[in-house]
């Protein structure tokens, strides 16, 4: 039985069919008989799914579709909306993992059954794995709302029949997070696992901001999880409280305990001393209570100022932690210096509540242009006689572009730098990377936790030794450039008259395929952008969220920038290849029988090809490619053209290279004699 009250848009239906949405706008065109919409806007109309499946199936055009696309389909164009009609599904799937034959029983016969026997057999569920039904997130969905969702449920337990039921929801759960970005605040799970690593061992642990799980599912997940673990959370969106507890009792055997409800003015953990805390709390919040909670007796450390919000679940966190229990909260920079918060820092510091502050690089975490802080701290069991703190910088990082940090190197440092300081409490200084520091020299007008401020330089001898790493590799890529430097045979002679063709008439002929970037997409892939063509680098671009289908490269592609004026190509190798196209760029694609993709590509970059080809503005230009020119020559005499262009590209690529290790040197000079760390009356040893 289909759902005749789910809705499909125009994107929904080209995916059914296996087409582009100009299909779907052609089909609803030419054919009277294709469905009428039943809602949606004049320009994104919906329609019904079973009218359009009929529809389709009718003509010939329904595509063999996944069941995870079919049951997606249903979830997004449910009457209640996604986030009821995933938490009707995950139900389904958690009672399928845990009782699978309640649900066999439960799904025999018709919808009308299912929907009246489910609620029992969900009960039985709900309340094993998450309390009794006032304490809990999740309540048990009544048997009328259930008949609506019965063709999404029976087509969730579908999905779970090949993957299992925690990938099915996996599945559901990343799709919705997906296509919502704006409406979620998300952990990557590189830092999450990093946070709970910091927290170590931990029976019971709670995150008081626990959003969409990342934070909890790590910690469960860790080699030091427990036996019998109980997780503890608490978010004010009734919506996603449920479906992160669906999430993590699909995804772990702990105990989960989701409440709903702002933790700070209507905490549900009052009574909880637990072993760990992990937060990455909403930043720069000014409602979270200032007014209404000045007595709380949580801000044992002072009372937070109204712009210091981050301070404010810092201590709700070290509130609920047993004595020694040990909290990460993830924090803004701004958090460790602003003068507002200097009077609470000051008192966790010297209670020795507060054990480090270590910096990740920019990218680690949204907002990703910001380099956010770590703060570690464990509840006092009593107060140490000599305080100390552990600041730690792990800025030096950063990876290239939009990648995203190096983890790997950030999470050595960093937990090597913590277990060093938390074992013996001894730790010896590491130069631009971590220092242990004396409470009460911290302790003046600012209290400015910031490590950068307070890292001692790297030592002479190590920042020479990388400044001659460096200018080795700079002497080897000056060497490799001197050898490619192209020769110029045959220079001042008249240029040959060829037969010409343009990049258009080699596409309606079928030698090449043009596809141009789009604007968002499904796919969670690298995106290549005009500034990674224009700079020679790896894919470092992301796409929105949307219906529309990305071009993914591949070798042999030939990529052009269509905006800006410069005369650039690039030729897709093996490391770019599966990026998907970024906006402003245009892809050929050649028939490797007709055209030699070096050949395209290097014509493409003639400066009088390009300047014919393209429209002047008064703030831009614009490269139109169906007008750029190539010569007509047989596949053997293009590839004879092809070896020199790329050894153009290789030659073109070492001066990049040498360009930006000539910059890093200089940098590492100009930084080494200003701040002492190298002798002006000593070169670094030049290399043999």
């Amino acid at each position: 039985m289909q759902d005749n009250g789910t809705e499909v848009t125009a994107a929904g239906i080209a995916r059914l069919a296996g087409v582009g949405r100009a299909a779907v706008s052609n089909w609803r065109r030419r054919h009277a008989d294709f469905p009428k919409p039943v809602g949606g806007t004049e320009t994104s109309p919906s329609f019904a799914l079973a009218d359009v499946e009929a529809w389709l199936r009718a003509q010939g055009k329904l595509a063999e579709v996944p069941p995870r696309e079919r049951v997606w389909q249903q979830l997004v164009g449910h009457p209640e909306g996604p986030s009821a009609a995933l938490v009707h599904a995950g139900c389904v799937l958690l009672l399928i993992h845990d009782r699978p034959t309640l649900w066999l029983e439960a799904s025999a016969g018709s919808d009308e059954r299912l929907a009246a026997l489910l609620p029992t057999a969900l009960d039985q569920v709900l309340d094993t794995r998450f309390g009794p039904d006032p304490e809990r997130a999740v309540t048990t969905p009544a048997g009328p709302r259930l008949l609506p969702c019965a063709p999404l449920l029976r087509g969730a337990a579908e999905l779970a029949a090949g993957p299992g039921a925690r990938k099915a929801y996996e599945f559901l759960f990343g799709r919705h997070l997906d296509a919502n970005p704006r409406q979620y605040t998300l952990t990557p799970e590189p830092l999450a696992e990093l946070m709970a690593e910091l927290a170590g061992p931990a029976r019971t642990v709670l995150d008081p901001a626990c959003g969409t799980g990342t934070l909890l599912r790590a910690a469960a997940g860790t080699a030091a999880a427990r036996p019998g673990q109980e997780l503890y959370g608490q978010d004010s969106d009734p919506a996603l409280a449920a479906l992160t507890a669906l999430r993590l009792a699909l995804s772990t055997d702990a105990t989960v305990r989701i409440a709903t409800g702002d933790s700070l003015r209507a905490d549900a953990r009052t009574g909880l001393r637990a072993d760990a805390a992990l937060c990455h709390p909403p930043f720069n919040e000014r409602n979270w209570g200032h007014d209404e909670l000045a007595y709380d007796p949580r801000w044992e450390y002072g009372f937070p100022a109204r712009t210091e919000s981050e301070l404010a679940w810092v201590q709700h966190a070290l509130a609920r932690v047993r004595d020694g229990g040990t909290v990460v909260v993830l924090m803004p920079p701004a958090a460790a210096s602003r003068r507002s918060g200097r009077r609470v820092r000051a008192d966790l510091l010297r209670r020795g509540a507060l054990r480090a502050v270590l910096a990740l690089p920019a990218g680690a975490a949204p907002p990703y242009n910001i380099p956010l802080h770590l703060w570690v701290l464990r509840r006092p069991e009593k107060a140490p006689a000599q305080p100390e703190v552990l600041l730690a910088d792990a800025g030096q990082f950063a990876g290239e572009g939009r990648g995203g940090p190096d983890w790997r190197s950030v999470r050595e440092a960093v937990l090597d730098a913590w277990g060093a300081f938390d074992r013996t409490g001894r730790f010896e200084d590491r130069p631009g990377l971590a220092r242990r520091l004396p409470v009460i020299e911290l302790l003046d007008d600012d209290v400015d936790l910031a490590p950068a401020r307070h890292l001692p330089p790297p030592t002479a001898t190590g920042d020479t030794g990388r400044l001659t790493d460096v200018r080795e590799r700079l002497d080897e890529t000056l060497r490799l450039t001197a050898e490619l430097t192209p020769a110029v045979p045959g220079a001042g002679r008249a240029a040959p008259r060829r037969p010409l063709t343009t990049v258009g008439e080699l596409a309606r002929a079928g030698a090449l395929t043009l596809r141009t970037g789009t604007n968002g997409g499904h796919a969670r892939v690298p995106v290549l952008t005009d500034h990674d063509v224009l700079t020679g680098t790896g894919p470092s671009g992301t796409l929105p969220e949307s219906d529309e289908e990305p071009v993914l490269t591949e070798p042999g592609d030939v990529v052009v920038p269509v905006l800006g004026g410069g005369t650039v190509t690039r030729v897709i190798d093996d490391a770019a290849a599966g990026a998907a196209l970024g906006r402003s760029l245009v892809l050929l694609r050649p028939d490797p029988a007709a055209l030699d993709p070096w050949f395209l590509a290097g014509f493409l970059r003639g400066t009088a090809n390009h300047r014919q080809a393209s429209s002047y503005a008064s703030t831009a230009t614009r490269l139109d490619v169906r007008r750029l020119q190539l010569p007509r020559l047989p596949l053997d005499a293009q590839r004879g053209y092809g070896d020199r262009f790329r050894a153009l590209d290789e030659f073109e690529r070492a001066l990049r290279l040498a360009g930006r290790l000539g910059e890093q040197l200089v940098r590492g000079m100009y930084d080494g004699l200003t701040d002492g760390t190298v002798d002006p009356g000593r070169q670094p040893p030049r290399p043999e």
